[in-house]
């Protein structure tokens, strides 16, 4: 059955698609606060070193006048000091002995500490902000991994869900998955909140990824499924703006309260609700057709056309009311299609294989795929590093992910996916190489161009990881199209899973992640102009259109030559 005639009749996104596809995007907009929740529950909050003798025991402070005397740090243009987290300068006993009397706390003069400094073993944080640092003494250098391999253990997470999730949603259905996803997404992400140790937190951030990891590409494809063939392009879109919206919001709730149990539980908790969606949110009709439960699809086509207004001709009622005797002879007729396709698949990469042209445009997208990736989350994560607000950096970083994806949109159709893809590229490289030497050179006079030139490059990045996915599906062989796609996607989680380590390298040197940045996007922006133009070229079914994309009739003649060798 050609479902998109029926779209067509229906309408491709009317009252009931709308109605649909708005309640599918607020799971993924929940998804996204999820997916980096983590930014901020293990996020490193303003802490200093507890000073004996000075501190209250008690009730210690985390401002106080004296303690520019007692902890090594930096003073700002501003003239605003930032201690050191985990050094305090040396106190001199006879001083204490001879000038200072311990009847009363907050009374330290400068005589009290000598120059040299030693590492402390009791903190004082900042009151504003509480994470798991606090929780569970995460401080210093020599315990920060365990906050970067929270980040990791997520993107571990999303590439083991992405493949269970997808399988399962074949088999039984997009709807039933998809909701199983967003409550096991749900339900771990509580667990993370309530978790009374660092073991039991990464645990449950591992397990909330693999339900995060099914809710967008699952609502993409119910939302996709449902709309005609011309709506497709803007549905993704607006799926993109939920994710970013979900992202940002993250920040707004974390500057709010302050609190990381605050934080996970109000993105967690309230996909609970989402659990009505069975009885609200219909199944893909296209998988109930290739299933054959052709009444069940019926009866959704009846409703959609009912709620858009419209009155469904007697060749499509026909069509849906078809009986399912001959459902088992379909079956086993999909079943030996199922086989040859298998078969197909397996000649065709072998082929694939063979073809030198398309194992270096393959490796050149390995390399495009996990460097996006890289760049794509690491800046995200290493926008709270940045001088000024970092809630708000955080919040702007993800929100100018919208007019990138409609750039991407865009210029994709005006351009071409080439000069889209490499220009995207090179203009993230650019800018955050740029943004690194101010940063490094630049005082608090320049915060505004160093966030400005990181901005550039995050809305370069969203452009350039937009158009690589339609840009690899369009050059691979139609038979292996979907699972090369798949293991480019893999790959990419690769460079995500290094993502959170980055804004280490700036606890050595400031500027390190974005020069890091900047170099691999430029490099990713130069091979990407060795791919072939895709644009309106008809999708290769086979390896030898593959290799031909690109080639005018000339080029293949002379290449298909018996005489090219003489």
């Amino acid at each position: 059955m050609d479902f998109d005639r029926v779209l067509d009749e229906i309408g491709e996104f009317g009252k009931f698609q709308l109605t649909n596809y708005l309640l599918i995007c607020l799971p993924v907009f929940f998804g996204a606060a999820n997916s980096l929740s983590y930014v901020f529950t293990a996020g490193v909050p303003n802490y200093r070193c507890f000073v004996p003798n000075c501190d209250d025991p008690i009730n210690p402070n985390y401002d106080e006048s004296w303690i520019h005397y007692a902890v090594p740090g930096e003073t700002d243009s501003r003239g605003i000091f930032t201690p050191e987290q985990c050094k305090l300068f040396v106190q001199d006993n006879a001083t204490i002995s001879r000038s200072h009397s311990l009847t009363s706390f907050n009374e330290c003069p400068p005589n009290m500490f000598s120059s040299n400094v030693e590492e402390c073993n009791r903190w004082v944080y900042d009151p504003s902000e509480k994470t798991i640092v606090e929780e569970w003494s995460i401080t210093c250098m020599a315990n920060h991994w365990k906050l970067s391999l929270v980040g990791t253990m997520h993107f571990l997470g999303i590439v083991s869900g992405s493949f269970i999730f997808g399988v399962l949603a074949d088999r039984y259905g997009r709807k039933i998955v998809f909701i199983l996803s967003i409550l096991f997404m749900s339900i771990t992400g509580i667990g993370q909140a309530l978790a009374g140790n660092y073991i039991m937190f990464i645990v449950f951030a591992y397990l909330n990824a693999i339900g995060t990891s099914g809710v967008y590409p699952l609502a993409f494809i119910l939302g996709v499924e449902m709309v005609g063939r011309s709506k497709r392009e803007m549905s993704g879109n607006v799926l993109n703006y939920f994710y970013a919206l979900g992202e940002a919001a993250v920040g707004l709730v974390a500057w709010l309260s302050g609190n990381w149990v605050t934080v996970q539980l109000a993105v967690s908790a309230p996909p609970l609700l989402f659990a009505l969606y069975y009885w609200i949110v219909p199944e893909s009709v296209r998988w109930l057709l290739a299933k054959k439960h052709t009444h069940k699809a019926g009866r959704i086509i009846k409703r959609a056309a009912k709620i858009n207004g419209v009155v469904l001709s007697d060749s499509i009622l026909a069509t849906f009311e078809d009986s399912d005797d001959n459902e088992l002879t379909d079956s086993k007729e999909g079943l030996n299609e199922q086989t040859d396709k298998s078969l197909s698949q397996v000649a065709v990469m072998k082929e694939a294989i063979k073809s030198k042209t398309l194992m270096i445009r393959f490796a050149i997208l390995i390399y495009n795929w996990i460097t996006n990736a890289f760049v794509y989350y690491g800046l995200s994560l290493n926008s709270t590093s940045l001088s000024g607000n970092k809630y708000l950096n955080y919040a702007l970083v993800c929100l100018i992910e919208i007019p990138g994806y409609t750039l991407a949109w865009i210029a994709m159709n005006k351009i071409g996916r080439r000069w889209s893809l490499g220009l995207s590229l090179l203009l993230s490289g650019v800018t955050c190489i740029i943004g690194a030497f101010i940063n490094a050179v630049g005082g608090e006079d320049l915060v505004w161009a160093v966030v400005s030139l990181f901005l550039i490059g995050k809305l370069g990045i969203t452009i350039s990881f937009s158009v690589l996915y339609t840009y690899s599906a369009e050059m691979i062989p139609t038979v292996i199209r979907s699972a090369g796609v798949g293991a480019l996607s893999t790959m990419a989680r690769f460079g995500a899973m290094l993502a959170p380590f980055v804004p280490l390298l700036g606890l050595y040197v400031k500027p390190l992640p974005l020069i890091l940045f900047g170099i691999l996007s430029f490099i990713a922006g130069i091979t990407a102009f060795f791919f072939p133009e895709t644009l309106r070229k008809k999708l290769p079914d086979t390896v030898d259109e593959a290799e031909n994309l690109g080639r005018t009739e000339e080029d293949i003649e002379l290449t298909s030559s018996p005489f090219k060798e003489s």
